[in-house]
């Protein structure tokens, strides 16, 4: 996988603003589209954002109306333009529930496959080279929040130690660099591991959803390369944020400070943060030492390549 680049479609806790739709996020892992949570008003940014329409699956995080409603539209627009190929929705129970409904809301059935799958804490969606795992995460309903994990890259290959070992250029470094034994005309083998360097990590972004600080976000976001963490109030509305089941700034910053994760963007902001986020990037710099950004729609990062 090449490119890993996600683009924020709604940055907006509850409720739109005028500034910041509800929550939606598009992730292009190669050339597949994702998208994390659907909020009202989601197809409308990807027209805005450039993310195309061509997407492969949709994980939601939970079942509040701010994180799901956008489907129903979503699904209509696919149709409307001539979409065939089967799409696969994810989500925690009552995903089948909600979605079977969503589906067939206002029409008696749609031009292509749709398929609910209801995912549990530690569940593992494989996809061509990464795969998406569920986390259990806390908030007042059943959610989820997501890590995406690369597979393990091969190491990098070395053109000068195979033409050393005899290996002419073309056709057989393509099958070394593929994990394949080749032999020579004099009948000597060589293996990819003579000519290849040590394999590299794949990279990791976590996507909270709405949780309280919890464990095991702490665990599953362990050295990630991208830590996305709801921060829907600021220090002063504390009470609140432990009432809803939500984070504050400040929070978010200690899960990532305690995981060591590389980066972290703010999201899920209360309407009250709409327009000024700064307090909220203040409180977070003071526990995480790392970078630091609050998303706002149409906010895109690019991960890029572990070495």
């Amino acid at each position: 996988m090449s490119i890993l680049r996600l683009t924020f479609l709604g940055t907006s806790a509850a409720m739109p603003t005028l500034h910041r739709n509800v929550s939606g996020l598009a992730v292009k892992a190669d050339s597949d589209l994702l998208l994390f949570d659907c909020g009202e008003g989601s197809q409308r940014q990807m027209i805005r954002f450039g993310t195309g329409f061509s997407v492969d699956a949709v994980f939601f995080t939970h079942f509040h109306a701010d994180h799901y409603l956008g489907i129903i539209g979503f699904l209509r627009t696919l149709g409307m333009g001539g979409r065939e190929q089967p799409l696969t929705l994810y989500g925690p129970a009552p995903a089948r529930k909600i979605l079977d409904a969503a589906i067939h809301l206002g029409v008696e059935r749609l031009a292509f496959p749709v398929d609910v799958q209801e995912l549990r804490g530690g569940e593992i969606i494989a996809r061509k080279g990464y795969g998406v795992r569920a986390i259990r995460v806390d908030h007042r309903v059943n959610a989820l929040g997501y890590a995406l994990e690369e597979d393990v890259r091969p190491g990098r290959f070395d053109p000068e130690a195979a033409r050393l070992l005899g290996v002419p250029s073309g056709p057989d470094f393509g099958r070394l660099q593929k994990g394949q034994t080749i032999t020579l005309p004099d009948g000597t083998e060589i293996k990819p591991e003579q000519v290849m360097g040590s394999t590299r990590p794949g990279r990791r972004v976590i996507i909270s959803g709405d949780t309280r600080p919890c464990a095991a976000m702490v665990e599953a976001s362990r050295g990630a390369d991208l830590l996305i963490h709801e921060s829907t109030f600021s220090d002063d509305e504390q009470a609140r944020a432990i009432e809803t089941r939500h984070s504050t700034a400040r929070e978010a910053a200690r899960v990532a400070q305690e995981a060591k994760a590389k980066r972290l963007v703010l999201t899920h902001l209360s309407s009250r943060h709409d327009v000024d986020p700064r307090p909220l990037l203040e409180q977070a710099r003071q526990e995480f030492s790392g970078p630091i950004d609050v998303a706002y729609d149409g906010f895109s990062v690019e991960v890029p390549l572990r070495e």
